[in-house]
């Protein structure tokens, strides 16, 4: 027999779809998360050297693992009523556990990698044991139990990784992670219970599809405050100047680039797809290339504006040139979710940035960055010249 009090907590026709103040309110931790992955990149293309790769890897695992606690948390809120007192606890409770793990993250690979694992482990199996007790015989307890399952086998590493030393922990991480990520792809199938497809998950689309137009806000408002950072550090030199000019007007073009048109009718997209939890699942996927294309544009401009004139080696490159293009990989496959076809400035500017490299490797910092801005430039102006006179696109979800 359904359990009437398990019933109580999952999302029901009659309530608000758009997102609560406490959501955001944890979005605000993730703001600050953010700034420590980026300090960590910035520190990382500062040092330079043979290690770098290693400690690109470290930061990029950092990243991850931050996703999937957002992710699974945003898909939560979506599934369950955040309005109900129980799933606000989970809230609460992950608010602090992504705050203890966004103080660890400078030194998560020193003394402070325990703390970043138990974070992570709390919030990922205390989520999934709450609810699973909290549902009690209601069917939708087999979702979270399932979860529960694949998050107890990745916390032996995770727990594991924060007690040995560097390099071992980077290898228990990159396992557990690999484990948590492919439980999403999967479905999570244990013995007995099988597995949980993506239209087993009854979001709300409309919720969905806000956090994850709000979650690219609180991204690129984290670029806006790393740049804002470095220049208040430095000198107030002119190229400086242009430098911090020339990261804000990049900073408005990835705005810009990421809300038209698909980004403004998101929820309009997931509310009428046929299976909204299939295109949801999808959007994971394309949001997150996003948002890593947008941290490491923050760095890449970071580094722009404290050397502008610098000298344009290979590591600061890549930060300030395969950022943006990494977010353009991924803003077309958004396109193409939501539209089911990908336009040629994307493709363009794609190609203009990776072929340009050998050129714009030639200019100091400053340079790179404005070769940059001049190609998304072009992008926005194609999408607006497009849009000329012509009625809003409607979504055309080929999902």
């Amino acid at each position: 027999m359904t359990d009437e009090r398990g019933a109580e907590l999952l999302r029901g026709g009659g309530g608000s779809h758009r997102a609560t103040f406490l959501e955001l309110f944890l979005d605000v931790v993730f703001v600050f998360a953010f700034t420590r992955v980026s300090q960590r990149l910035i520190d990382d293309v500062a040092a330079g050297g043979g290690r770098l790769p290693l400690e690109l890897t470290q930061t990029l695992v950092l990243l991850l693992a931050l996703w999937m606690v957002w992710s699974l948390t945003a898909w939560a809120t979506s599934h369950y009523d955040p309005e109900q007192p129980p799933i606000q606890a989970v809230m609460v409770g992950s608010m602090f556990g992504s705050l203890v793990m966004a103080v660890s993250v400078p030194a998560a690979y020193g003394p402070h990698g325990l703390s970043f694992a138990a974070g992570y482990v709390a919030i990922q199996v205390g989520r999934s044991l709450y609810l699973t007790v909290a549902l009690r015989r209601h069917f939708q307890r087999h979702l979270s139990s399932r979860i529960l399952i694949w998050s107890a086998v990745s916390a032996v590493l995770w727990i594991g990784g924060g007690l040995v030393g560097e390099d071992g922990r980077l290898l228990c991480w990159a396992l557990a992670l690999l484990i948590d990520y492919a439980g999403v792809v999967v479905g999570w199938p244990v013995p007995r219970l099988g597995r949980a497809t993506a239209t087993a998950w009854t979001v709300t689309g409309e919720h969905l599809a806000e956090r994850y137009q709000q979650f690219t806000i609180i991204a690129l408002g984290e670029m806006i405050f790393v740049a804002g950072v470095g220049f208040s550090g430095s000198d107030f030199t002119l190229l400086r100047w242009i430098a911090l000019l020339d990261a804000f007007a990049t900073t408005v073009l990835l705005w810009r680039i990421y809300f038209h048109r698909a980004g403004s009718v998101l929820v309009e997209a997931v509310a009428q797809a046929r299976q909204p939890a299939r295109l949801g699942q999808s959007a994971t996927w394309t949001h997150l290339t996003m948002i890593a294309g947008i941290v490491t544009t923050a760095v890449g401009y970071e580094v722009a504006i404290a050397e502008p004139g610098g000298h344009a080696d290979v590591v600061r490159v890549a930060a300030i040139v395969g950022g943006p293009a990494l977010f353009v990989v991924g803003r077309a496959r958004f396109e193409y979710e939501v539209f089911g076809r990908v336009s040629w400035s994307r493709v363009i500017g794609l190609l203009l940035l990776v072929l340009g490299v050998p050129l714009l490797s030639r200019l100091p910092l400053l340079g790179i960055a404005a070769g940059v801005t001049a190609v998304l430039t072009g992008m926005a102006v194609a999408d607006a010249l497009r849009a000329r006179g012509r009625p809003p696109e409607h979504p055309a979800s080929p999902m």
